[in-house]
């Protein structure tokens, strides 16, 4: 491009942004901005379109938004001279994880442009040249450093007019590839498919060439090399049209550098090489070297270029005693042994260490794609040393990962060499965390038994986490937030890390980890884990947590001391309640109803994205409530259509496979189920209990999902209450208190406590409603067991039912902390009544992978199973109770007739006529005084003979009774007489009658019919 005279470059300067001109002959060739679509970096390309060679020392290429405030940003072109037809290709950021690979650059910055519209120059120095054509204009002075311009879509500095805007899949090229230049970006730029062209690159003469020989074209790249180290290097040069036969020094070598091989061109535009030996002598420094190259045309063309030779830093010394490296920053050249590669680099580790325990042996590598040395590999590195934050948390500022970026060189100095000895290390003796930082990079032996915590991100990013000392609890789930609870974080991460798969790929195909039966398992262990320490997230959250990970060295070998348990837990009781978090069960999707006659899910469908999602989702949810075997259950998340729809299709499913009519949903509430998106309900076994009352649901305006309740009755005649509840979750921030307050309440505590005070204020209504002072509260609360919520709760008279008997029990796991956020609470009579309350443990502690969903599930890589397990993410609870009717007798004879449920019959003293009716009845004696009775529908291996007190009376309790002969049976026509011996068969005393049992045999009755 012909630069114009300053007076018409003024003249335009009124009329509209400038028209700049090249002024030797180099213009932008091509622009490229839709990172990760077709190429994994945005991209510049230049073009020499003039006659004659051009230096490109001390220019840049620049970059500014379309119409933003921001000046030019500028990066540097390397020491080249381009000649006439040439290329020369800028590579940008960021790089991304889709797209292609580009050809090898020619120089190299992290800019990122803009896919459609923005400012491009090329620049005659090497800065910024402070201003952006548009919001900031450019002065005269500041104009004239300008070689091109390139304005596109909407800029508001171009020559002429803007071209074109480009798209995410589609660059914009200079016209005749590169050869037009009218001073006009629209007339000279259009769009076609991305084709990056660099100075090895089929040079493109403009005019034809005139007729003329093409040039000799040179690649004399900068050249690196270590002090101490013997190593080699080629330069090259090509002609398209002849064939280059000598290369000749120019000058003298420095001592040390060789001129070793030269190969000439076998044909035209061949490359010719010439090689150079360095002695390990060369001292360390920089030395400038220039060759002739000599065509059979009688050509010549020179190349100048730069050795440097440093000196090697070890790579204890990079890595220093603290979080940071002192060397930030700095360009160093290292050496050590490769121990372990991943997708985008690999680790380095000094054999012989520095003796420092304080200081890591190790450091990784970063180059960004696969590397191309081997384990093994003696290899000397020379690149920057970088302090890289793995997150956007503060944690993260504090304690960045010391690694080796820009990588300029990579030598292999020898191959098959042992790997350095790993160091041992047992978590269970490190204080905090950051007493691994100075393992880092280094290959460790973990020498304690692991157990894995958080299987969530093994599907996502390759991930276990696992801890020392056995599982890590979520600390409020065990003491109360504050000083103790802190503490206890601080220990959790001390004693954890990630086992990662040494991949920085996410949804690694196959997923790593997986046992033969599809599943790695929260509670499964594993020992022995080598390999080389990381630092990075420890879940798929920016600005979660962070952890030391391994990226092992040979594939961990598991065992599962807690087997799956593919049964419920026995609660024991005559009656079961529970609680299941469905897991946004939505019978219709944002594409219309996966079941017929569904309603709609409007604007905030949940759940299944697809029938085949549904589908696989409702297999397991069924399999999980079929499995529960409950009598009430609550649910949470279910679609809140303002029907049963969703409900009622989980009876239905559950009737299909158990009876018609096993279960049947609970009525919809009067007061309507609230406004959130999902929302809590309740099925029952409708032949094992009726109804009291209506349903009822608490609208008041702190519940965004109302409270559900509903008394029922047995068939004794016994009624209790269950209130089913959902409470304001942890997570999205409000303001004020509902802020994170850093007490590991997470968010909207005070939500939450406002709503534990209101269920408080409710319970005496659901009371009356139900005609009962046994109420079971049950529900995902989003609180653990020993936050504010639940001590309100339980301050306020209400028993934790599960603590009573599995104090440390968990439904959840989060930040691999297993914790309650699905409880069992009942008022005190009902807790008296309570005999078992535990979690059913099969979704928490099973990977997030195989659940229903098919996102990112690549084919032959889906590991889900029909089955119960991974059905939520939250396990169910099971609470078991005895509600029996009691009966008792006077002092005379009585006749007694208990109810069709369970009972509990004590005729007292005189001779009795006892019949339980129907369920599972307990008859009840004391002493010989209530002998005499006369039972008339005993049912053995159903009913029981309570007979210890009799026997502690009599000083006869042993441990066997019905062996040692103090109760014995004998028949009485069709009756069995069951007796008493205050000594035992073997003893002198008679045995005397405490009861018959009316056509019933001696033979039925076993160890089961008594209770001692």
């Amino acid at each position: 491009m012909r630069l114009k005279p300053l007076v018409s470059l003024l003249a335009a300067a009124f009329a509209a942004p400038a028209v700049l001109a090249s002024a030797n002959g180099v213009v932008i060739s091509q622009v490229y901005g839709g990172n990760g679509n077709v190429y994994k970096n945005d991209y510049v390309e230049l073009f020499n379109a003039g006659a004659a060679p051009v230096s490109l020392a001390g220019m840049s290429v620049q970059y500014a938004s379309a119409t933003g405030t921001g000046n030019f940003v500028a990066v540097p072109l390397t020491s080249v001279m381009l000649q006439p037809g040439q290329y020369y290709l800028v590579k940008l950021g960021p790089t991304s994880a889709n797209g292609a690979d580009l050809i090898t650059a020619d120089a190299t910055g992290s800019t990122d442009l803009s896919g459609t519209n923005g400012k491009v120059i090329l620049a005659s120095q090497a800065g910024t040249i402070g201003c952006n054509g548009g919001s900031n204009v450019c002065s005269d002075t500041q104009k004239a450093l300008i070689v091109d311009l390139l304005g596109y879509g909407t800029a508001n500095f171009a020559e002429g007019a803007a071209s074109i805007a480009a798209t995410s899949t589609m660059a914009l090229f200079r016209a005749a590839s590169g050869c037009t230049d009218s001073d006009s970006n629209v007339a000279d730029f259009a769009r076609g498919a991305p084709a990056p062209r660099n100075t090895s690159s089929a040079l493109n003469l403009c005019g034809g060439g005139g007729g003329g020989n093409a040039p000799i074209v040179p690649s004399c790249p900068d050249q690196v090399a270590v002090n101490g180290t013997a190593s080699g290097f080629s330069v090259g040069a090509k002609d398209t049209d002849s064939r280059v036969m000598s290369a000749t020094v120019v000058g003298s070598l420095p001592a040390g550098v060789t001129l070793d091989s030269f190969v000439a061109s076998s044909a035209d535009d061949v490359v010719a090489t010439q090689s150079f030996g360095v002695a390990n002598t060369l001292a360390a420094g920089s030395y400038n070297l220039s060759l002739k190259w000599d065509n059979d045309e009688a050509q010549t063309a020179s190349c100048s270029f730069k050795l440097t030779v440093s000196g090697v830093v070890s790579i204890p010394a990079i890595q220093g005693a603290g979080a940071k490296s002192s060397m930030d920053g700095a360009s160093v050249t290292t050496s050590g042994i490769v121990t372990k590669l991943i997708n985008n680099g690999f680790y380095l580790q000094d054999p012989d260490g520095d003796g420092d325990a304080a200081t890591s042996d190790g450091v990784f590598v970063f180059t960004s794609t696969a590397p191309t040395v081997a384990v093994g590999d003696k290899v000397t590195v020379s690149a920057k040393v970088q302090e890289y934050s793995v997150s956007t948390s503060a944690a993260s500022q504090a304690n960045p990962l010391t690694e080796l970026s820009s990588v300029s060189a990579v030598t292999v100095v020898s191959s098959g060499n042992q790997l350095p000895q790993p160091v041992n290390v047992s978590l269970a003796t490190l204080a905090v965390q950051a007493d691994m930082e100075r393992y880092e990079g280094m290959l460790v032996n973990i020498t304690d038994t692991l157990t894995i915590n958080q299987t969530n991100f093994v599907g996502s990013w390759g991930q276990l986490t696992a801890s020392a000392g056995g599982r890590t609890l979520t600390p409020t789930n065990v003491l109360r937030p504050g000083p103790a609870a802190h503490a206890l974080l601080t220990a959790n991460l001390a004693r954890s890390l990630v086992l990662d798969d040494g991949s920085a790929l996410k949804f690694p195909n196959p997923t790593p980890y997986l046992w033969q039966d599809g599943t790695v398992r929260g509670g499964d262990t594993v020992e022995g884990v080598t390999g080389v320490v990381d630092f990075g997230p420890s879940t798929d959250s920016a600005s979660g947590p962070l952890s030391y990970k391994i990226h092992p060295t040979a594939a961990p070998v598991f065992a599962r001391p807690i087997a799956r348990p593919a049964l419920a837990p026995a609660v024991g009781g005559n009656l079961r309640v529970g609680s299941a978090n469905v897991l946004n069960y939505f019978t219709s999707g944002s594409g219309g109803a996966f079941v017929a006659g569904s309603p709609s899910c409007g604007g905030d469908c949940r759940g299944a994205n697809t029938l085949a999602e549904f589908t696989r989702q409702r297999t397991k949810i069924l399999g999980m409530l079929a499995g529960m075997n409950a009598d009430v259950v609550g649910l949470m998340e279910i679609q809140n259509s303002g029907s049963n729809f969703a409900v009622q299709d989980l009876v239905n499913g559950l009737n299909a496979t158990l009876g018609a009519n096993t279960y049947a949903a609970v009525p919809l509430p009067a007061a309507g189920t609230g406004t959130d998106a999902i929302r809590v309900a309740m099925i029952y076994k409708p032949a094992k209990l009726g109804l009291v009352g209506a349903s009822m649901s608490d609208t008041n305006s702190v519940n965004s999902r109302p409270t559900f309740a509903q008394g029922f009755v047995t068939a004794n005649g016994e009624k209790f209450a269950v209130m089913v509840n959902h409470l304001k979750s942890k997570g999205s921030c409000g303001s004020g208190l509902n802020a994170d307050q850093g007490d590991l309440q997470g968010c909207h505590n005070q939500t939450r406590k406002d709503q534990a005070q209101r269920l408080l204020a409710w319970l005496p209504t659901v009371k009356a409603t139900a005609q009962t002072e046994d109420v079971i509260l049950v529900g995902d609360m989003n609180a653990y067991a020993k936050e504010d919520p639940i001590e309100l709760l339980i301050n306020g008279g209400i028993v934790d039912l599960v603590a009573k008997f599995e104090p440390d029990d968990y439904s959840y796991v989060f930040d691999a902390g297993a914790g309650r956020l699905d409880h069992g609470l009942g008022t005190a009579s009902i807790a008296a009544k309570t005999v078992g309350a535990t979690s059913w443990h099969i979704n928490a502690d099973e990977p997030e992978w195989t659940d229903y969903n098919l996102e990112d599930k690549a084919a032959g890589n889906d590991w889900y199973q029909p089955n119960v397990f991974r059905a939520s993410d939250h396990d169910p609870m099971l609470i078991g109770l005895n509600i029996v009717k009691k009966l008792g007798g006077t002092g005379g004879r009585d006749a007694i007739v208990g109810t069709a449920g369970d009972d509990i019959i004590e005729g007292g003293a005189g001779a009795d006529t006892l019949t339980g009716g129907g369920g599972v009845d307990q008859f009840v004696y004391n002493t010989l005084l209530d002998a005499g009775d006369t039972i008339t529908d005993f049912v053995p291996g159903q009913d029981t003979l309570v007979i210890g007190n009799v026997l502690r009376s009599l000083g006869a309790a042993v441990a066997d009774p019905l062996t040692s002969g103090h109760v014995s049976c004998s028949m009485s026509t069709n009756n069995a007489v069951i007796y008493i011996d205050a000594d035992g068969s073997a003893g002198p005393q008679s045995r005397r009658l405490l009861l018959q049992l009316r056509n019933v045999n001696c033979g039925a009755l076993g160890a089961s019919s008594f209770k001692f």
